[in-house]
């Protein structure tokens, strides 16, 4: 009777024994968890937190090499430009701007955005890892001005922010003969502009183009349109400087990679046309044929 008694009292405190080291092992896993959760942090800003996997999608955004993720000054202007934009969101938020219908709109245009650059890249990426040796080999060999007897020009050149200036401003500098005077017009205008040296290579220009660079007259300016920026141009010299080896195989893919996504978004193009049901007047404005 007496060693029942007993026994009881043990069995209840060793359960609590048992109870109490259960808690210790929740409370600790709690413990871990809280505190693998705050070297994710890297910035508070009130309620809101900047992550270690935001920085890093910011510096992927920013195509910022592997081995300068880790460079303080990189890292201070990223993380500086991340923490603003955090900060204005939460104004945003605060002032109820998420509700107002254009804003909406350009929410979901941003998601969409996003969502069909997902799409396409994952389109791209299935066939570019289909290309091989073989298809390497056979684009460079088909490509000998990108390659083998790819060529540099030597310029100096005035660059020009392409939406600063008219098509009238580019038409009348074009007829100029000399960079003097095209950058003498461009202050004229107002128009901001610099000037400096540079190259141009045969492999990143239509070849017409550099078919013209090649015969080009010891007084000839080029204009070069294109986004953002637009250049006028001298020649001062061309020389040949294939490219071979392991750099010319990875320039190679990238632009095998670049031809698969232009070919993939005039697919994905004309797809669409054929499933869109467009209705009322937008139907005829469609059957419309472009511009010529």
């Amino acid at each position: 009777m007496s060693v029942f008694r007993l026994a009881r009292p043990c069995r209840i405190a060793a359960s609590i024994v048992l109870c109490s080291v259960g808690l210790i092992g929740c409370s600790k896993k709690v413990e871990e968890k809280a505190e693998a959760a705050k070297s994710q942090i890297v910035a508070r800003l009130g309620e809101d937190v900047v992550t270690t996997q935001e920085l890093d999608n910011e510096l992927r955004i920013a195509q910022v090499p592997t081995d300068k993720r880790k460079d303080p000054a990189v890292v201070k202007q990223v993380l500086g430009e991340l923490v603003s934009r955090k900060y204005l969101v939460r104004q945003a938020l605060d002032a109820k701007l998420d509700r107002e219908p254009t804003v909406l709109l350009d929410l979901l245009r941003a998601r969409e955005t996003v969502l069909a650059k997902a799409a396409a890249s994952r389109d791209v990426a299935k066939k570019s890892s289909a290309i091989v040796g073989s298809d390497v080999e056979l684009y460079i060999n088909n490509n000998p001005m990108k390659f083998a007897n790819r060529q540099v020009a030597r310029i100096e050149q005035i660059v020009v922010p392409t939406n600063a200036a008219s098509q009238e401003v580019f038409d009348a500098a074009r007829e100029m003969k000399s960079l003097d005077e095209v950058a003498q017009k461009l202050t004229a205008l107002g128009i901001a502009h610099s000037r400096s040296t540079g190259t141009l290579s045969s492999a990143d220009i239509p070849a017409d183009v550099f078919d013209r660079i090649r015969t080009q007259q010891a007084d000839d300016v080029f204009l070069l349109r294109g986004q953002p920026n637009s250049l006028f141009f001298k020649v001062n010299s061309v020389e040949t400087r294939p490219l071979e080896g392991e750099a010319a195989a990875r320039q190679a893919r990238q632009a095998m990679q670049l031809d698969l996504a232009r070919s993939e978004a005039s697919l994905a193009s004309i797809e669409a046309v054929l499933a869109a049901k467009y209705e009322g007047e937008y139907a005829e404005i469609m059957k419309m044929q472009a511009p010529q």
